[in-house]
């Protein structure tokens, strides 16, 4: 991106692996939160809706639950958001300034630490205390221009005011990068920084409108960075000829992967109910070729639709296609871009690529070359040239929600 200022997580993929096909299994936090924490789609648990509380069957654990049983320290600063209530052994500690791999009370105990940085969602763009408060560790060349940037994506207007969020947006991130330096400062102040293995993404796209809650890539295409130290790369450890410092690759990876992942490279069994499957590790058998995803109700508007993404093509289907795109929901019509979307929707002044979304309803099934148009603008689904690509998507969406028991589509 001509526009990130980000020089710990590049210097974090300069040492690691970078993906460039990793997705969520829903374009909203918890829903896809539920789904890393368990191994398992959001569809199966009943965790789909935004928001809802679920039971899990006793035989469903977080995969922290096995770390700990295994002797690791498992701590959660500090999202705990699964839309169930987690079993008392998932963590040692999950909240404030304890959660922290410091804490172990045996310093040669191995650890299991996840730290998320809340300054990015959706609210430190749309308010502009959070945002400043954020942001306020930035030096001034950290800063943008918002007249200058070149990536607004042709679905937003181009005026000052989208602007202004797609700028603020960047800034965020880049106070993000700087509290990811830290945390990899105290690794390496603690000793720990060769053997650590390091992962590093989002929970879902960004927080403005067409991205956050969606199933474009908008919305579910997500940053993965794994660093993986040399000892471990070796023939004797977890990953033998995994993770060589500087690649790229368009391995297809799911979030609902990275706890089986984890397991695998802890040398622990994956239990036979988790539906993610390991990208790391030794013998992992057949990779993913296609990521899956969901999109279910949204703070009080329901809206069934479904994904299925391969390495090029993305096919959706909308299980309810008289509503419109872009329904009332309250957090989003909040925000600055929505109201200005709204506001040139009834002024008649939006592009075609932005008024399509307040098209009265959505087509059935839509297909996308995300290749030759990556911001999923030319549905290809009426097309006849792509039409094995769409029954063949169709098909593979179908035996999805039968085989693991889709309960969005049960009234």
């Amino acid at each position: 991106d001509p526009h990130a200022i980000t020089p710990h997580l590049d210097q974090l993929a300069r040492e690691g692996v970078r993906y460039t096909h990793a997705f969520t299994t829903a374009g909203v936090c918890a829903p896809c939160r539920s789904g890393i924490i368990t191994g398992m789609y959001q569809t199966t648990l009943g965790t789909h809706h935004m928001r809802c509380t679920a039971t899990l069957p006793d035989f469903i654990k977080p995969f922290p639950v096995y770390l700990r049983q295994a002797g690791y320290y498992c701590t959660n600063r500090s999202k705990t958001d699964y839309q169930f209530r987690h079993p008392r052994e998932t963590w040692d500690a999950a909240k404030g300034k304890a959660a922290h791999w410091r804490n172990r009370p045996d310093k040669d105990q191995p650890f299991f630490a996840v730290f998320n940085f809340t300054g990015c969602h959706e609210s430190g763009i749309a308010r502009a205390d959070k945002y400043r408060s954020v942001t306020e560790i930035l030096e001034p060349e950290q800063r943008q221009d918002a007249a200058r940037l070149t990536t607004l994506p042709p679905y937003y207007p181009d005026t000052p005011v989208v602007r202004e969020d797609w700028k603020r947006n960047y800034e965020l991130i880049t106070a993000m990068d700087a509290w990811a330096g830290k945390l990899i400062s105290q690794l390496k102040k603690d000793g720990l920084y060769e053997n650590t293995i390091i992962f590093f993404w989002s929970d879902h796209g960004i927080g403005l409108p067409r991205a956050k809650r969606w199933l474009y890539d908008s919305g579910t295409h997500v940053p993965l960075i794994v660093r993986i130290p040399e000892q471990y790369r070796e023939a004797g450890g977890p990953a033998p000829g995994q993770g060589r410092p500087g690649t790229v690759t368009d391995q297809m990876v799911s979030s609902i992967d990275f706890g089986p992942t984890v397991l695998k490279l802890a040398g622990l069994k994956i239990p036979d109910h988790v539906q993610g499957q390991p990208f790391l590790g030794r013998d992992l058998g057949q990779l993913r070729k296609y990521v899956y995803g969901a999109r279910d109700r949204m703070d009080e508007r329901y809206d069934i639709i479904r994904m299925v993404r391969g390495k090029r093509y993305k096919y959706i289907r909308n299980y309810e296609p008289l509503k419109t795109f872009y329904q009332y929901m309250n957090t989003p019509e909040k925000g600055a871009t929505m109201r200005e979307l709204r506001r040139l929707h009834k002024a008649e002044k939006l592009s075609p690529e932005a008024e399509r979304f307040f098209a009265s309803r959505k087509p059935v099934e839509e297909l996308y070359d995300c290749q030759a148009d990556p911001h999923e603008l030319n549905n290809l689904a009426g097309d006849k040239e792509y039409h094995c690509h769409l029954v063949g998507m169709r098909a593979r969406h179908l035996r999805w929600v039968r085989e693991t028991g889709d309960l969005g589509l049960v009234p």
